[in-house]
Order: C-alpha cells, then sequence, then structure tokens
C-alpha cells in the first residue's frame, strides 16, 4: 500500500523538471553538507583549541609581565620589563594612573570570538584580577588592561598572535576545490545529457514524420542500448508501413482488371432489374477500389519540406468555391512550418468537401495556438453525435444517420486524414462548432 506524505509532496514541486537538474543536485548536495560538515567540525575542533592555546599564550606573558611587575617595583624595573615584553614577547606594555572602568564580568556580554577566549585564559591565569579587553580593529590590535594595585597596566598585542589564517585558507581552498569539481561535474553531465537529447529529439521528429537519419550512438551502455533500439524500431516501422502500402496499392491495382471486364460485359447485356443491380454493385466495389487506391496514395513517402501552409490553405478552399461551397477564410499573413504538402492538401481538401455535401456555410480559420498551429473547420451541417465521434475515423465506417450514404466515397476519407495529421505529429478532433453543425480542430507542431 502506498502512503502519501504531505511533506514528500511539498518537496516534489520544488524539485527541478531536467535530468540534468536532478543529476546535478545529485552530485550538489552531498558536496554541501560535507562542506558543512567540515566546517562546522573544522571551527569546534581545530579553530576553537587553536584560538584557546594562543589565548593561552598571551594570557601567559601578560601573566609574566604582572609578575615581574610585583617582584621588581620602581620606574627602572618597569622600563626594562616593558623593554623585556616589546623585544621578546611582542607586547606593548605602558602603565596608566587612570581608573579601569566597566569591570570584565559587565562587558563580558560584548565579547566576540577572540575576546571571549582571550577573557577565560586571562581569568585562569590572573585570579583575582580585573580587567578588559577592548579589539582596535583599524589598528588590528587587542588591548588588554589590568587592574593593578596603585594602576592600570596596559597591554597592545597585535590581533593575529590571537587568530590563526589557516582558518580561511582551510575555507578557501575547500570552497575552490568544490567549485572545481562542480565545473568538472557539470561538464561530465552534459555530455552525458547530449546523447539524451539527440535521441529525444531524433524519436520527435520521427513521431512527426520526417525523415531521421541514423546517427552513431554515443554516451553510456544503457543509453546506447536505447539508441540502437530505437534505430531497429525506426526501420520495422518503415519496413511495415511500405509492406503494408504495397500490398494494398497492389491489391487494389489488380482488382481493377476483373472490374473492367464486368463493367464492359455489363454494358452488353440487355436492360433489366438485374442489369441494374448488378451494375450498382459494380459501382460500389469501384468506389471501394479507388478509396484503397487513395488510401495507399497517402501512405506513400513524401519528402517533409518548408512550405506555407497559408497558400496550402487558400488553394483548398478556392477550389471548394469553384464547386459552389460558401466559405469563410480566416488566415495570417504566413505560417511557414515543416510538412507534407500534398498529403496535408489532401486531408485537409477530404475535410473541406465532407463539410461542402452537408453544410450551406463553413470557416476555415488558421492560427498559432502556444507552440501549434491551429486549424479549425466550423459548418452548419447537421453534425455528428458525440457518441460517434470517434467511429469516424475507423476505416470504411459511414454514419448512416447523421451523412447522406449516397454521396458518394468509401468511408476512407477521415481515416486517410487522421493518418495524414497523425504522421505530422499533430492531431484531430471533432467537436461542437458555434455555427450549430460539426467542428474539426487540428493541431500541428509549429
Amino acid at each position: 500500500m502506498k502512503i502519501a506524505l504531505p511533506i514528500a509532496g511539498s518537496m516534489k514541486r520544488f524539485m527541478p523538471r531536467t535530468l540534468f537538474a536532478r543529476s546535478l543536485l545529485i552530485v550538489l548536495l552531498p558536496t554541501i553538507l560535507l562542506q558543512i560538515l567540515a566546517t562546522y567540525i573544522f571551527y569546534e575542533r581545530h579553530w576553537n583549541n587553536v584560538a584557546r592555546r594562543l589565548a593561552q599564550g598571551v594570557s601567559g606573558e601578560v601573566a609574566a609581565v604582572i609578575s615581574l611587575t610585583d617582584r621588581f617595583p620602581g620606574e627602572e624595573a618597569k622600563a626594562s620589563v616593558t623593554k623585556i615584553a616589546r623585544d621578546q614577547m611582542r607586547l606593548t606594555v605602558s602603565f596608566l594612573d587612570e581608573a579601569l572602568g566597566t569591570p570584565p564580568e559587565i562587558a563580558a556580554h560584548d565579547y566576540g570570538f577572540l575576546e571571549s577566549h582571550l577573557a577565560n585564559e586571562l581569568r585562569n591565569s590572573l585570579p583575582g584580577r580585573e580587567f578588559i579587553v577592548r579589539t582596535a580593529p583599524k589598528l588590528e590590535t587587542v588591548i588588554i588592561r589590568v587592574q593593578l594595585p596603585d594602576e592600570i597596566l596596559q597591554v597592545i598585542v597585535r590581533d593575529k598572535r590571537l587568530f590563526s589564517s589557516t582558518t580561511y585558507i582551510f575555507i578557501m581552498w575547500m570552497v575552490g576545490i568544490s567549485l572545481a569539481l562542480l565545473g568538472i561535474a557539470i561538464v561530465f553531465l552534459r555530455n552525458q545529457m547530449r546523447p539524451i537529447r539527440q535521441l529525444a529529439k531524433a524519436a520527435d521528429e520521427f513521431g512527426k514524420g520526417h525523415e531521421i537519419p541514423d546517427f552513431k550512438p554515443s554516451g553510456a551502455q544503457e543509453i546506447r542500448l536505447a539508441s540502437n533500439a530505437f534505430h531497429e524500431m525506426k526501420h520495422r516501422i518503415k519496413r511495415q508501413i511500405t509492406q503494408r502500402t504495397e500490398m494494398l496499392a497492389g491489391v487494389s491495382h489488380d482488382l481493377r482488371t476483373p472490374l473492367t471486364r464486368m463493367t464492359l460485359q455489363l454494358a452488353m447485356m440487355p436492360e433489366g432489374e438485374a442489369k441494374s443491380n448488378l451494375t450498382g454493385d459494380v459501382e460500389d466495389m469501384r468506389h471501394m477500389v479507388e478509396g484503397y487506391l487513395a488510401f495507399a496514395k497517402g501512405q506513400e513517402a513524401e519528402a517533409v519540406q518548408e512550405i506555407d501552409l497559408v497558400t496550402i490553405v487558400r488553394d483548398v478552399v478556392e477550389n471548394a468555391r469553384r464547386q459552389g461551397a460558401n466559405i469563410d477564410l480566416i488566415v495570417p499573413a504566413q505560417i511557414v512550418t515543416k510538412l507534407r504538402a500534398n498529403s496535408i492538401k489532401r486531408g485537409l481538401t477530404n475535410l473541406v468537401e465532407n463539410a461542402r455535401r452537408h453544410a450551406s456555410e463553413i470557416r476555415v480559420t488558421v492560427g498559432h495556438r502556444e507552440n501549434q498551429i491551429l486549424v479549425l473547420i466550423d459548418d452548419d451541417g447537421p453534425g455528428i453525435p458525440a457518441d460517434q465521434r470517434d467511429d469516424v475515423f475507423r476505416p470504411f465506417h459511414r454514419l448512416d444517420s447523421s451523412r447522406n450514404s449516397e454521396t458518394g466515397g468509401s468511408g476512407l476519407g477521415m481515416t486517410i486524414t487522421r493518418d495524414i495529421i497523425m504522421g505530422h505529429g499533430g492531431h484531430i478532433v471533432l467537436a461542437d462548432s458555434p455555427f450549430g453543425g460539426l467542428r474539426v480542430e487540428i493541431t500541428l507542431p509549429a
């Protein structure tokens, strides 16, 4: 049983859609988590320990200066202690006669990372003494003031003695190496995505009926297998279409010979009811054979070319108008796309002829909808019931209740048209027309 988790559902909305982005996320997330973990461990262990030990050294030197001052009082001794601190400890020591100011327990909450470590070590090294620790960012120094019995000891130390530069070096190296590895991963993933996009484009073009030359499989082994399977599938489909078309065309062509003989024999027979019935049967067979040939012709291979669809629609409409159709045409100036000109013209002619036979007013509209070309054919005829619209695309199927059965044809017109449209990667849908009749909606890839 599948349990739906609300957290998983909300996460799917924020997940990337493409395979490249998801693969990159798989590489990127562990890298970021590793950096966060490594930085935390480094901060908690290495940086913290190093900062504490550096603070111990400085606090010990300050305690040593105070011990020397207590042991050897006098101005001359202070001068000697100051010189020793400057030359051997790299400390700037001075004695002030002013008040200490805010005691350490009040100012402790203002301490930063360095000051807090140094204050803790000073408390251990100078038990019972009051002190203040302040930083001077512009001078890059730390100022330590310690309350002595009669004066204040001020020690100025460079902040470099309390700060380890390996912190920044570590972070810079970590970020730099991660960016380099990320760049390598992006290049590698792009190379892996290229054959997948190539295969997807080939499948899309083949689905639209375009001629796709065989390409060399590349990429991972699974992608190569998929490419080889696509090539084999393409050749099998083309062979099956060719065999079916040739067989249907051959059978239809062979049937014309006996039909011609039967027509001649009927012409020599005396007039009567038997001759009339046989003539009707032969005529029906002739229409069926012509339908077979038309269907086979619609399956013939035709080169895909860049053509102006508007020009083809105008030709179809003008031909229908010459036969007495009342057609309103709404088209843009030009729509250039890759199509099989003769096939599309044959399919549109079938649709317009159907509308002309059963309607008095027709409107043909051509335009764009999102990334598709839209062709609408509306009429004011009797229409087709909604539950029978899928049946009209079946070969040799006729709707006697909605369309006149004596208007000719063998029931292959809509089948041929659907195959032509779907062979271009499009769709054909039947719906209700705003004129009260039938609407034929055709979508083609732009």
